[in-house]
């Protein structure tokens, strides 16, 4: 009779191997948790200055269409994450993780530097188009960082998907308060907008130093033996195109409205929309350590249709709240919903289909963006139509008094996030149905390589 291996536990069960075990794990999270604040910072610092860009830029262009213009460079940098990650995904094998992350921070540095200088290098019109390049230039950095990060925590950690892309995306939102906190602080000290923005090179540049002394490990489906053809093949599962057009919702539902709280509702909840904002990450920095307890009660899919419901009701009080009591509440409802949405989305992707690895991964942060891309400038169209309208035409709304051009002003900022809420409310029944179907089976079970 055979002598059980040492390696079997007292129950006679093999443990699970850690196949990374030669890998400073501790260093490669320090590493992801800092790439992904600084696009966090970064997120919040442009979306506190984005009032500041619309009025020196944009309204002395077309005041009339300024909300638009502002929307579609905030919105243009989802399009370049989307194509980054698009193309850097089923590419990451051979580019390799260090050299895609070196990158992404160099993209960062750059980007945000020409944003600074703008008015110095063009004037008029074409600032608008040089905004919109510097755009894409740092979402081309936050693509490399979520081209990376998402799949290298996934083949770190194969049996705690969930749990563990939660507690890294825990740190989205923690970049948005550091980036939050340090623009109110410095605006404290009559620190421009210019200033304000450059806080975001610092994190950059300390990702850059630590990256290039790092080792990473090959991706979950290439130490699987899982072949680029195989890894392809996973694209025309009928599965994961439901999940795929999901993505496009979830993230709307969440990166649109934070992006746009600044602008559009301070003047209604009598607060800075960045505080909102902060207190938002704050509820979402916490709430996310405890993903994987929830997702074990609920199963990943039932916590995606509750997220969607408080998502949902959360806009359409943020769309009718006029005080910073109302705001808050909202806010709350709203954070507590879009929570685990992003990071829970990649991780059933990943737990349901292993073999498409890091392009399929990528491709669901592809469909995120993407709709940011489209949903941010609509949300500014109907900032803009919706002002005019309540003027009464372009003529009457440029001879508008101050007090009745802040009142219209702030009911179009409350519409233009009355018309997102309709989004999360549409995966109601996608997700209901896909859990009602799965607890027939006898509940989800992740697949494993």
């Amino acid at each position: 009779m055979a002598t059980p291996s040492a390696a079997q536990s007292a129950s006679g069960v093999a443990p699970l191997i850690d196949r990374h075990a030669a890998y400073n794990k501790q260093r490669i999270f320090i590493l992801s948790v800092i790439a992904l604040v600084t696009a966090g910072m970064n997120s919040a610092l442009e979306t506190a200055v984005a009032g500041d860009l619309q009025h020196t830029f944009f309204d002395p262009i077309d005041p009339l269409k300024s909300a638009q213009m502002i929307g579609a460079i905030l919105g243009v940098e989802f399009l370049g994450f989307a194509f980054t990650i698009a193309i850097g995904s089923p590419l990451l094998d051979y580019l390799g993780m260090g050299r895609l992350l070196a990158l992404s921070s160099v993209c960062f540095l750059a980007g945000t530097t020409a944003k600074i200088f703008a008015g110095s290098l063009v004037q008029g019109p074409n600032i608008y188009w040089l905004l919109y390049g510097c755009m894409i230039v740092t979402g081309i950095g936050w693509g490399l960082v979520e081209t990376v990060i998402n799949p290298l925590t996934v083949t770190l950690y194969p049996h705690e998907k969930t749990k563990r892309l939660n507690a890294l995306h825990a740190w989205w939102p923690g970049g948005i308060i550091l980036g939050g906190l340090a623009f109110l602080a410095l605006g404290k000290l009559h620190v421009g907008w210019q200033g304000r923005l450059a806080v975001v090179l610092l994190p950059a540049l300390v990702f850059l130093a630590i990256c290039l002394g790092t080792k990473f490990p090959p991706t979950e489906r290439k130490a699987s033996g899982i072949t680029t053809g195989q890894m392809f093949a996973q694209l025309g599962r009928p599965m994961f195109i439901v999940w795929f057009l999901a993505m496009f919702l979830t993230a709307a539902t969440e990166l649109a409205p934070g992006k746009w709280v600044q602008l559009a509702l301070s003047r209604t909840v009598h607060m800075e929309g960045i505080v909102l904002l902060i207190y938002v990450s704050g509820l979402m920095f916490v709430m996310r350590h405890f993903a994987g307890a929830a997702a074990h009660k609920l199963s990943p899919v039932g916590l995606l249709w509750v997220s969607c419901l408080l998502g949902s009701l959360g806009l359409l009080l943020l769309s009718v709240a006029n005080s910073p009591i109302t705001g808050l509440l909202a806010a709350t409802v709203w954070g507590t919903g879009v929570c685990y949405l992003w990071p829970t989305m990649l991780a059933a992707a990943s737990e349901r289909f292993p073999r498409g690895g890091a392009l399929l991964m990528g491709l669901m942060g592809t469909a995120g963006t993407l709709s940011i891309y489209f949903v941010l400038p609509q949300m500014g169209k109907t900032f803009d139509n919706t002002k005019i309208e309540l003027a009464g035409g372009d003529a009457a709304f440029n001879a508008l008094s101050p007090d009745r051009l802040n009142d219209i002003l702030g009911i179009a900022g409350q519409t233009s996030f009355r018309y997102v809420a309709i989004l999360p409310a549409i995966l109601l029944l996608v997700f209901g149905a896909i859990w009602l179907y799965e607890r027939s089976k006898g509940g989800f079970k992740q697949v494993k390589l």
